[in-house]
C-alpha cells in the first residue's frame, strides 16, 4: 500500500515540468520528492477544480501530498495510467474524454462495469477502477438531509452522469424517472438500472405528467451551463412546493433551474455538492482518509467566485 508521507517518489524533472510535460516529453529529468502525487487526467483540464479542493484538503490535513491536473488525449491513456502507476501515484481521477477509454486498460469494481465509465483509478493492487460520480450526488442530497429511499426521482439526461447518478440512487432504493430528448436513451438505460432496482424510461415530451408524481427532480444533462445561463428544461409552472430540485451544473452556481424552483417554493441543491462529494470519495478509495468538506467547498466557492 502507498504510504502518503513515509517514502520518497520519483517524479518528472521539477513540479512544473512534472505537471506539463510528464507524458509528452521525450527526455527525463529527475528529482526525488517526498510528497505523494496523486492527479486528474483529461482533455482538455485547464479548467479542472479538483485541485482546488483536493490541494485545500490537503493542506488542512497536513499531509506530504500534492493534486495535479495533466492534460492526457485519449489515445495516451494506457500510457499515462502505467506510468502514473511506475511512479508510484497515489490515485487518478479521469474525467472529459477518459472514462469509458478507461475500462480497456483498469480492472472495473462491479458497479463501474455496470455503468461503463471510471473516474477513479487506484494503484494498491494492480489497476482497479471506481465510479464515484453517482456517490457524490447521493451524499450531496443526503446531506441536505433529504433520505433517498422509497423517493421517486426525476432525472434529467441519460448520458454519463445520468448512468452513474441512476444506478447509486437505484442502489439506495429510490424509484426512477428517466427523461430524455430521445426517449429509446432512456428506455435503455432504464432497462439497465431495472437489473438493481426500479426505473423507467420517458420523452422529455411527458415531463409535464411526470414531474408531479417526483419527490427529486436531478438535472444531469449540461443545459443552463456558462455561457447559456438562460436555457432551462423544466418550466417555472412545472415545479411544487414539495419538490427538491438538484443541478448538477456549478457554473452558475444558482442555475435558472434552481432560481424558478426557489420561486416556486421548492428546495434547491446547488451542484458543486456533487463535485466535492465525488472528489471526497476518490480520496477515501486511494488513502482511507476522509478528506474535510467544508475546507474543500470553501475553496470551490472562493474558486468559482474568481471565474464567474
Amino acid at each position: 500500500m502507498h504510504s502518503i508521507a513515509s517514502q520518497s517518489r520519483v517524479v518528472s524533472a521539477q513540479r512544473s515540468c512534472a505537471v506539463t510535460k510528464l507524458f509528452s516529453t521525450s527526455y527525463y529529468c529527475v528529482v526525488y520528492l517526498m510528497e505523494q502525487v496523486f492527479a486528474v487526467f483529461g482533455d482538455p483540464i485547464s479548467h479542472s477544480l479538483s485541485p482546488v479542493i483536493h490541494n485545500a484538503a490537503i493542506s488542512a490535513l497536513g499531509l506530504s501530498a500534492r493534486y495535479h491536473a495533466f492534460k492526457v488525449k485519449r489515445e495516451n491513456l494506457g500510457n499515462a495510467l502505467s506510468g502514473a502507476q511506475a511512479m508510484g501515484f497515489g490515485g487518478v481521477n479521469l474525467t472529459i474524454p477518459l472514462k469509458e477509454a478507461a475500462l480497456k486498460f483498469v480492472e472495473p469494481d462491479p458497479i463501474a462495469g455496470q455503468i461503463g465509465a471510471v473516474n477513479t483509478v487506484d494503484f494498491k493492487n494492480g489497476m482497479r477502477g471506481y465510479n464515484t460520480d453517482g456517490i457524490g450526488a447521493k451524499k450531496a442530497v443526503e446531506s441536505a438531509g433529504i433520505s433517498i429511499k422509497d423517493k421517486t426521482v426525476l432525472l434529467l439526461g441519460a448520458g454519463g452522469a445520468s448512468r452513474a447518478i441512476s444506478f447509486q440512487f437505484a442502489l439506495a432504493g429510490a424509484r426512477l424517472l428517466i427523461v430524455n430528448r430521445t426517449e429509446e436513451r432512456a428506455q435503455s438505460l432504464a432497462q439497465d438500472v431495472s437489473v438493481i432496482g426500479k426505473a423507467e424510461g420517458f420523452s422529455l415530451t411527458e415531463l409535464k405528467k411526470h414531474i408531479a408524481e417526483a419527490d427529486i427532480l436531478i438535472n444531469s444533462t449540461s443545459v443552463g451551463m456558462y455561457p447559456d445561463t438562460n436555457n432551462t428544461l423544466v418550466k417555472k409552472e412545472m415545479m411544487h412546493s414539495n419538490l427538491v430540485v438538484f443541478d448538477i451544473v456549478y457554473n452558475p452556481l444558482h442555475t435558472r433551474l434552481l432560481k424558478e424552483a426557489e420561486a416556486s417554493g421548492a428546495r434547491i441543491i446547488t451542484g458543486e455538492k456533487m463535485l466535492i462529494y465525488q472528489g471526497a470519495e476518490a480520496f477515501r478509495i486511494w488513502t482511507g482518509i476522509s478528506e474535510p468538506v467544508d475546507v474543500m467547498n470553501k475553496a470551490l466557492l472562493t474558486a468559482l467566485g474568481e471565474k464567474q
